[in-house]
């Protein structure tokens, strides 16, 4: 190979890699929009599904509980007022599109906030979106090794007088195979049949 398409090669990279950066590292506030987003492929760039933390049953779960499904891993948290309930709404609409093919298929929502975020606050949030979602939490230092791999961040707001506050967090979805592999990385404002397009590659065959 020349240095003429090792130079190309390396630009395309870094661009891509640019991007993942530009995704994962923004922080939005909750009530914020973005302009309509893309999916993008990550294979091989970013690392494979790997957490232990517990279920909204209290049940400590693992990558490995989750394999041969292809899942849907996103951070957020259930007082979110606009960003976390629409982007679930997406994957939801995405997974109806999949009809049965939707079995094979799980929503990850680890929630950022796990003081208010408790079992039954998370069972009955993502009760409201299908089967298919499960709410996760988990210990500071369980969370702090899950943000760290996959590179996202979040960030509390100051307090309102009343008390309550806001969790600003990165919006990206990661999307892993069924071997756990990280594939794609879907943007916030992203359209659900471009999201079930994309998973029904990712399902085998008759799935």
């Amino acid at each position: 190979m020349n240095r003429a398409r090792l130079a190309r090669g390396g630009a395309a990279l870094g661009i891509v890699l640019a991007v993942i950066g530009g995704l994962l590292g923004a922080v939005i506030g909750c009530t914020q929009r973005q302009l309509p987003g893309r999916v993008t492929n990550v294979a091989g760039l970013v690392a494979a599904l790997k957490f232990h933390l517990t279920d909204q049953n209290g049940v400590p779960v693992s990558a490995a509980t989750y394999r041969g499904d292809a899942v849907l891993l996103y951070f957020g948290y259930t007082h979110c007022t606009e960003e976390c309930p629409t982007t679930l709404a997406t994957l939801a609409d995405a997974l109806q599109r999949l009809g049965s093919q939707a079995r094979r298929v799980r929503v990850l929502f680890v929630t950022v906030d796990p003081r208010r975020d408790t079992d039954p606050v998370l069972r009955r949030y993502v009760s409201d979106f299908g089967p298919q979602f499960v709410g996760l939490r988990g210990t500071t230092a369980q969370l702090t090794r899950m943000i760290k791999r996959y590179r996202v961040t979040y960030r509390y707001q100051k307090p309102y007088p009343h008390g309550d506050y806001q969790v600003s967090h990165s919006s990206a979805v990661f999307i892993f195979g069924p071997d756990g592999r990280a594939r794609l990385l879907v943007q916030s404002g992203a359209r659900a049949g471009i999201i079930a397009a994309d998973l029904r590659g990712l399902l085998p065959a008759g799935a």
